[in-house]
């Protein structure tokens, strides 16, 4: 079954049963097919993707998050609204109502706030990040190819291990794992600064990523 190709919901579900009980598109660990389904899918949700992902990084804290009106409740008042203009369901007759619950919703956020000040400030996000570089040819050194890409340093960035791996034609390309902390490491300025080596290098790609 292939996953190259979302442009229709029913392919995400399927591909939601696929994965029920697998933790990568194939095989027992991240290869290029998961790369492919995950651009894939982020290309065609990417407001989906982006929520998601901001709001995984809040895991930690979801019991402690103040309420909120979801989509859906609100769309169930508006439509309770249309059917009887008589009825105001975000408004009271009474205004000491309307003032205690002002008053007990304020009261939440400040506990909120100090519960969150409470427990210090979290620790910086991190990605662990595959990084492949792909030379000219086969006659492109390799080792400078790596000593020039790990010569690259940046308040933030870890270089890790790194192996040789062939692509066909006696040409073997670079991965090059490493860690970058989210907020002080673009990955795509990083990319950029790899490619302007361009007696070595001639393009760089994402192999995998994940959070740490």
């Amino acid at each position: 079954m292939s996953y190259s190709d979302f442009s229709k919901v029913e392919t995400v579900k399927a591909l939601n049963e696929f994965l029920a009980d697998k933790s990568y598109v194939d095989g027992t660990a991240a290869t290029q097919a998961d790369v492919t389904v995950y651009k894939a899918f982020q290309q065609e949700y990417p407001q989906f993707t982006r929520w998601f992902n901001h709001i995984a990084s809040f895991t930690e804290e979801f019991d402690d998050l103040p309420a909120g009106t979801a989509p859906a409740a609100a769309s169930k008042e508006v439509a309770a609204e249309e059917d009887d203009d008589d009825v105001d369901l975000f408004g009271s007759d009474d205004e000491e109502v309307d003032e205690e619950a002002e008053k007990l919703k304020q009261q939440r956020l400040a506990e909120y706030a100090a519960k969150k000040a409470s427990k210090g400030p979290k620790p910086a996000a991190k990605s662990l990040v595959t990084l492949d570089v792909k030379p000219w040819d086969d006659e492109t050194d390799l080792e400078e190819l790596l000593a020039n890409v790990k010569a690259i340093e940046i308040d933030g960035l870890v270089w890790g291990s790194h192996q040789f791996i062939p692509v066909g034609f006696g040409i073997k390309k670079l991965q090059i794992n490493l860690v970058v902390e989210d907020s002080k490491v673009s990955l795509e300025d990083l990319q950029n600064q790899i490619e302007e080596d361009e007696d070595h290098v001639q393009s760089t790609d994402i192999a995998a990523m994940s959070k740490l």
